[in-house]
């Protein structure tokens, strides 16, 4: 995976200066860049076009984001390990920005073929959530894997894996214009917390 060296060393630098150095002032925009060498100019990493179905049979892509900030991570429904503690770290960011029409959440399941849109459906009304507000989504495996590495986590099959994927926990923030700018270890409720500062940042500094 060629984002795998960039999460890590991410997240060793995170664990690293969280307790040295105080919150930005301005959130970073992450993932490679490229430089224009005659201008100067930069094109920041974005999520790559996409177009999924979620849990209400409704298709869900880029458009359905546009202006909006959203919070992204990967799961499937019958995941043994921590999958559930991540889902609840994320109804803490539901609940909190419930009525915030500028924040949403996407969740893509990793488990084309047995997560199913009815599955989805029911594992979402078990959440009591809204699915416009929260969407849920399934599609071309291959399409969910390799999207996976543009929001810098992990997502494949892997036969020794409890539950037969690999996957990361991370919970992933995006801003309004398709690029990344923060991340936690969404199985950690303190990262989670420092997550939501991020979200209440971008919220306040970048819409208008």
């Amino acid at each position: 995976m060629r984002y795998l060296p960039i999460i890590l060393l991410l997240a060793l630098g995170i664990a690293a200066c969280s307790d040295a150095v105080s919150k930005p002032e301005a959130l970073p925009i992450m993932g490679n860049h490229d430089i224009d060498p005659a201008t100067g100019d930069t094109t920041f990493h974005h999520i790559r076009p996409f177009a999924f179905v979620d849990q209400d049979s409704q298709i869900v892509n880029n458009a359905t984001f546009e202006g909006k900030a959203y919070v992204a991570d990967f799961f499937f429904t019958s995941c043994p390990t921590i999958c559930p503690r991540v889902k609840q770290q994320m109804l803490r960011i539901y609940d909190r920005y419930q009525d915030d029409d500028r924040l949403l959440l996407l969740s893509h399941t990793i488990d084309v073929k047995h997560d199913t849109v009815g599955r989805l459906k029911e594992y979402a009304e078990g959440l009591g959530v809204s699915s416009d507000k929260w969407h849920f989504v399934t599609g071309d495996k291959d399409e969910i894997y390799g999207i996976a590495e543009d929001y810098l986590s992990i997502a494949r099959e892997d036969p020794d894996a409890p539950g037969g994927f690999d996957h990361s926990g991370w919970v992933i923030l995006v801003d309004q214009k398709g690029r990344i700018r923060s991340f936690a270890n969404g199985t950690i409720p303190e990262k989670m917390d420092e997550l939501m500062e991020d979200i209440d940042w971008l919220l306040n500094n970048e819409f208008e």
